[in-house]
């Protein structure tokens, strides 16, 4: 598990780093600690926020051809659990043996691991605290289990295409060589959905965002003045991709350390990015991240598709990495 201060000193680094480049760009992970979680939780509910809705309806409807595709008895490995609130529609459809949640909010996870222990008594449940970016070494079992990675609500699509591949290579070497993924995408749609979606009438996005500062605020006791920034969610039609900006409303500077940092009326913090891909883009990425796309799945109106993939061949050529669950 990952210790505070080494969190804190990450944190202080991306931030300052992001201090001094052109595009201020943080990476969105720092967008979800314990609260950040919460309130992303709570988008999910609203009517405006299709994803998880549509997400979680394919995987009722595809219930029995996951279950013919995937069978019983894996162990299901979750990247980026948060809630894990479309979980239990596949832990129905596949009655996996293990379930390993990982996210790097661990209270929230501990939390949500909870939840799924006492709907699943069954299921030997297992919370891993860890940056998925990395590759992560998943817990040892007493038998050697086929495994299924889950990569839910389209979060593929917060990373740059490259970083995108690169992530897909770590859950490779996670998951190792012999399995299978199961992964959402969010596809293009209109230019007002995508708006609605992340921009909504309640306020509840903007929250989210502007958490962000009050948690650089809390950890690294700055002073920047939350209430001057506005949020805002701008359609990036060359790439592609939703982007969330944190927009000063007027001339600002705070202090970081020794450092003090300036911001001029109209700059932005861009602190997410949620790229949508064509049906073709996506199954090119997975390629690409060394995964062979074999089905998918398609809502009605193509806004959302779910991928099954398992490990490429020839990246099994070339990397003879251990598996991650070895027999004791």
């Amino acid at each position: 598990m990952k210790q505070a201060s080494d969190e804190t000193e990450e944190l202080r680094a991306d931030f300052l780093r992001c201090c001094h480049t052109s595009d201020w760009t943080l990476p969105a992970r720092w967008l979800y600690d314990h609260r950040g979680s919460e309130l992303f939780e709570q988008i999910t509910h609203l009517p405006e926020y299709y994803p998880t809705r549509t997400e979680l309806d394919l995987l009722r409807e595809a219930a029995d051809a996951l279950r013919a595709s995937i069978g019983a008895g894996r162990m299901l490995v979750e990247f980026g659990a948060g809630s894990a609130a479309k979980t239990p529609a596949l832990i129905k459809a596949i009655n996996p043996t293990r379930y390993v949640p990982i996210d790097v909010s661990g209270d929230y996870l501990r939390e949500s691991s909870a939840v799924i222990m006492e709907r699943f008594v069954d299921l030997e449940v297992t919370p891993v605290e860890a940056d998925f970016n990395r590759a992560v070494p998943l817990p040892q079992c007493h038998r050697r289990l086929p495994i299924i990675g889950f990569f839910a609500g389209s979060t593929i699509g917060n990373l740059e295409p490259l970083q995108a591949t690169d992530l897909l290579r770590r859950m490779g070497e996670t998951l190792g060589k012999d399995a299978l993924l199961l992964i959402g995408m969010d596809r293009v749609k209109p230019i007002e959905v995508l708006q609605r979606a992340y921009n909504d009438s309640q306020g509840v996005t903007a929250a989210f965002n502007l958490n962000l500062l009050t948690r650089v605020n809390r950890e690294l006791g700055v002073n920047i003045p939350v209430a001057d920034f506005t949020h805002e969610a701008r359609w990036n039609a060359a790439r592609a991709r939703i982007e969330m900006h944190l927009v000063a409303n007027k001339d600002l500077s705070f202090s970081i350390g020794q450092e003090r940092v300036t911001f001029t009326a109209g700059k932005s913090l861009h602190t997410e990015n949620s790229h949508k891909y064509r049906f073709e883009e996506a199954r090119m990425l997975l390629r690409c991240g060394g995964w062979d796309p074999i089905q998918s799945w398609s809502a009605p109106d193509d806004w959302f598709t779910l991928f099954l993939a398992k490990r490429d061949v020839l990246e099994e050529y070339f990397q003879d990495g251990d598996d991650n669950c070895v027999a004791q």
